[in-house]
């Protein structure tokens, strides 16, 4: 006869001589089972490979002891630090970590919400694709499953978020290029529907009126086609700038190899600034001063905060005291060279 590739739990009890009931206290923390019966059990188990039935556990209002990472790619080092942080917040709590992506999507990020709502995770963590669309927070209002975002908030939701303060960040930034005596700050980005581009566009605006500049605004900026188009014909114009804030880490990445192509000098011509730090920053010369996010304490505390609401905190009973919490962390600027500060 055939064994079966799994053991189950009848064949455990068999193994051990007691009943289903016993291992079924073992694997459930071991109350009511004495300490020689569990280290027995315990062994057996280990001896066999037998391991729960999660699937069966689920229908019998067991957690599932996954959580839900939903963001818009992996392939950005911001999304990746996030997964990285969470994860390690999982793994503390016995629990797995789902990653799925949606390019900024709105379909595809409903689609993949509803598949995990329907595999039945404990919790979500959501960047979403749109702050404001109705489809996402109706999904969410629908739901019982906690859910926090991250960096970017649901307009008129009753969930908890996390975020940085983009824009006293963006706007701390462009003081400071104001206060190096840079009269001519173009701001370039892309993505102007998404929350955080939003919120730095405004505080970019709010420095640069406020000094009694002119802001230089293009949203234009996808790739580096697209930035090479626009700093050329910003570079010929009659009053072409004298330093340039970039509001996304591949915005700056594509400006700074646009400016070493057509050789301007940094930051002797223009200056450049960018939001987010990212890998090479501090080491290409010159080194690109920017505003930096706290990426990792961002998903770390929204992670803690998902699991707070349906284990409880510190042993306190599961909680829903952090639905429509919204944390802003502090932003930081790191001072190199491409703004006109020393190394």
């Amino acid at each position: 006869m055939k064994r079966n590739a799994h053991p189950t739990l009848t064949e455990v009890a068999r193994k051990a001589g007691v009943g289903t009931t016993t291992v079924s206290r073992v694997i459930n923390g071991g109350e009511r089972v004495s300490p020689a019966t569990l280290a027995h059990v315990l062994s057996v188990i280990e001896t066999l490979g037998y391991m729960p039935n999660e699937a069966a556990r689920t229908l019998k209002g067991h957690r599932t002891k996954t959580i839900g990472l939903v963001v818009p790619s992996i392939a950005d080092p911001f999304f990746s630090s996030c997964a990285e942080a969470a994860q390690a917040v999982a793994r503390a709590n016995d629990s797995l970590l789902i990653v799925t992506t949606t390019q900024n999507d709105p379909a595809i990020e409903i689609e993949s919400i509803k598949v995990l709502i329907r595999h039945r995770t404990d919790g979500l963590l959501i960047a979403p694709a749109d702050s404001k669309g109705s489809a996402l927070r109706d999904l969410l209002h629908r739901t019982v499953i906690p859910v926090v975002t991250i960096d970017r908030p649901i307009e008129n939701s009753s969930r908890g978020c996390v975020v940085a303060d983009n824009f006293k960040g963006a706007k701390a930034g462009t003081d400071h290029l104001i206060e190096h005596g840079y009269k001519r700050i173009a701001c370039l980005t892309g993505e102007p529907s998404l929350y955080t581009i939003g919120e730095r566009i405004k505080g970019y605006k709010k420095a640069v009126e406020g000094a009694g500049l002119t802001p230089i605004l293009d949203t234009s900026v996808t790739d580096y086609k697209s930035a090479e188009l626009v700093i050329r014909r910003l570079l010929a114009g009659p009053n072409p700038p004298d330093a340039i804030f970039a509001l996304k880490n591949s915005t700056t990445i594509h400006t700074f190899e646009v400016l070493q192509k057509l050789n301007v000098a940094v930051p002797q011509t223009v200056a450049l600034l960018g939001f987010d730090d990212f890998e090479l920053a501090s080491t290409v010369r010159p080194s690109i001063s920017v505003i930096e996010q706290p990426v990792e304490n961002m998903a770390r505390i929204a992670a803690e905060q998902l699991f707070s609401q349906f284990l409880g905190t510190n042993g306190a009973t599961p909680e829903r005291s952090k639905l429509g919490e919204v944390v802003k962390l502090e932003t930081r600027l790191i001072r190199r060279s491409s703004c006109g500060c020393g190394a």
